[in-house]
């Protein structure tokens, strides 16, 4: 039979001390505070890979970033994950690289890879035209952006570009 574990507050969390060796403080379905020895309070979740059955831990952050009821609800989103047979780590890991492609693929970088085919079909004054207009006005607002942020009907800069056929 499982062991029963009473569920952490905030006056525990906030009012435990570091010791010698590092503490566990168990708040029940895997979620645990580890205290380490210089003071750091961290969240971590023990839980079993639902593909391979083996023990794994990932953390959710350092306390106080993450508070009790934001771990808590980190919890719950990974078990649900582990119930579709989903490694949460995994699907973390994944969401972060999905996100730093999409943030790679800014306005410059594109606008780059186009001007690289665009300058051996117009004349070169023209490209170092096109190309310094795009430095001086588009870039500095616009050019860290995500490019699928952009709606070109919204965009005056963008319909600025399509309409003259750059």
């Amino acid at each position: 039979m499982a062991r029963t574990t009473t569920p952490l507050t905030n006056t525990q969390v906030k009012q435990s001390k570091p010791t010698d060796k590092r503490q566990k403080l168990s708040d029940g379905g895997g979620l645990q505070l580890w205290i380490s020895p210089n003071g750091s309070k961290s969240w971590m979740l023990d839980y079993i890979h639902p593909i391979t059955k083996k023990r794994l831990s990932m953390s959710f952050g350092i306390y106080p970033a993450v508070s009790l009821a934001d771990a808590r609800k980190k919890r719950a989103e990974a078990k649900e994950l582990i119930a579709n047979g989903i490694d949460p780590k995994e699907h973390r890991e994944d969401q972060s690289r999905l996100q730093e492609l999409t943030n790679s693929h800014t306005l410059q970088t594109v606008a780059s890879d186009w001007f690289e085919i665009k300058k051996s079909k117009v004349a070169e004054t023209t490209s170092k035209s096109l190309w310094r207009n795009f430095d001086k006005h588009l870039f500095p607002k616009l050019g860290h952006r995500p490019i699928d942020k952009f709606n070109p009907k919204r965009s005056s800069a963008l319909k600025l570009s399509f309409d003259i056929g750059i």
